[in-house]
């Protein structure tokens, strides 16, 4: 399984693709400015947010690559060429879907109802954010480290960023703190959906996988070489969950960052 990297396509046009709904609105014709008259020609069949839901639902009914821009317009019904006048590469497709599944984690907005709690708030991020990774298991085959910049990811930002700013930290700790957040959690999160998908594409559970391996511990293993592993075995130390050790980290996590405001 190939990764992919979001942030490729060309800058004005991605944005102007992942912004497309939230445009300003456009200033009233004045009197010498007639307004420009609408419904002539022929309507298109298809709009970006067709194209962008059927990625997604290829993507997440076949895998990444069904969402190729050949694939779409297969599926859509049109010729490739035709498809190339909505969205002008696979590049900008790839960020329009990926913001689109973060548009719909629905995190509140401002002035929407929330817990007051900031921990409670931050639960909601993990917990809408670990959903949709599993969701749509695609995502743990693109890298987002140059990000699509459109509503679905400045909304994770304002949103953690709102919920640790009542913390009275200092304006750079607030925005350290929610990065450390997103990065924990969303890290978990594609390492969840990666496990996850390919168990799917292979046919093997990872337990399976492990278990044609279980040679490792009776013919390789040195107890000499690792002391530490060894003395957590005799203590039935390996017996917690990747749920568990998710939880105990994002609730250390967040133990630190309540402590920074007692410093």
């Amino acid at each position: 399984m190939s990764e992919r990297r979001s942030g490729q396509g060309q800058p004005d046009k991605t944005l102007a693709l992942l912004w497309r709904n939230h445009r300003r609105p456009a200033a009233e014709p004045t009197a010498n400015e007639p307004a420009r008259q609408r419904g002539a020609g022929r309507r298109p069949s298809l709009n970006v947010d067709d194209v962008v839901q059927t990625g997604i639902r290829l993507a997440d009914e076949q895998g990444l690559a069904a969402a190729s821009m050949g694939g779409l317009a297969k599926e859509l019904g049109v010729g490739t060429m035709t498809l190339y006048t909505y969205v002008p590469s696979k590049d900008e497709l790839l960020d329009l879907m990926v913001d689109q599944v973060l548009v719909e984690r629905e995190l509140p907005g401002p002035g929407a109802p929330r817990p007051d709690d900031w921990r409670a708030q931050v639960e909601i991020y993990s917990q809408q954010t670990r959903a949709m990774f599993q969701q749509h298991l695609w995502l743990s085959q693109v890298s987002t480290i140059r990000p699509p910049v459109g509503p679905g990811m400045l909304a994770g930002r304002e949103y953690l960023l709102s919920a640790v700013l009542g913390l009275g930290l200092t304006a750079t700790e607030t925005n350290t703190a929610a990065l450390a957040i997103t990065t924990y959690v969303d890290s978990a999160a594609h390492l969840e959906a990666e496990s996850r998908l390919v168990e799917r594409t292979t046919g093997q559970t990872n337990d399976a996988w492990w278990f044609e391996r279980n040679d490792l511990w009776e013919t390789y293993f040195d107890v000499d070489r690792h002391p530490a592993m060894t003395a957590i075995w005799h203590a039935k130390g390996y017996d917690s969950t990747p749920a568990d050790s998710y939880r105990y980290g994002l609730d250390r996590l967040l133990d630190g960052i309540e402590a920074m405001k007692t410093l």
